[in-house]
């Protein structure tokens, strides 16, 4: 069977709590595990961008995002891709904001239809984990198969290799 695999990421670089302290990262964590996804699977990346960027501030970031979980928002991205009907595989990789996945994250999964995907969240943290992303996506996409997901702290997101590879295996991807 031909699997063609899509990572679409959400990441943020600037000022990012890491490992109990504020550090200003030139790359996102959540991009970092998505280009080792694409080295192992050689499937085809998508970053997924909202039309405004977040605060670089950490603080400041962490309240846009608050307020548009309240709120509900969708914010609206820079590109979307022409379709997904090629992929049989859709790898989510995003940070825990506020328990669940960042808004853009919702946006980009309420624009297509993933009715018979295969879809397998990797969530990014500092301590929460998967939080309710896992449900949220389920309830997002309810024509899908959602495979059990992936938690990797941010802080260690450089030495992820194994697990992300083990996991990658687990879901028949290598």
């Amino acid at each position: 069977m031909n699997n063609k695999v899509l990572i679409a990421f959400f990441s943020r670089a600037g000022e990012n709590y890491r490992n109990g302290k504020l550090v200003t990262l030139s790359v996102g964590n959540t991009e970092v595990a998505a280009g080792k996804i694409a080295a192992m699977t050689g499937g085809d990346l998508f970053k997924i961008e909202p039309l405004r960027s977040y605060a670089e501030n950490y603080k400041a970031c962490t309240e846009e995002a608050k307020m548009e979980l309240q709120n509900n928002a969708r914010p609206g991205l820079k590109h979307y891709l022409d379709s997904i009907d090629s992929y049989n595989t859709i790898i989510l990789a995003y940070p825990n904001w506020w328990n669940t996945m960042p808004m853009p994250i919702w946006t980009f999964l309420e624009h297509y239809d993933f009715a018979g995907k295969v879809i397998l969240p990797l969530c990014t943290h500092e301590g929460s984990a998967m939080g309710r992303s896992e449900s949220n996506i389920r309830k997002l996409c309810p024509g899908a198969k959602i495979k059990p997901g992936l938690a990797v702290r941010g802080g260690e997101v450089e030495q992820a290799d194994k697990c992300i590879r083990e996991w990658l295996e687990d879901a028949g991807l290598l």
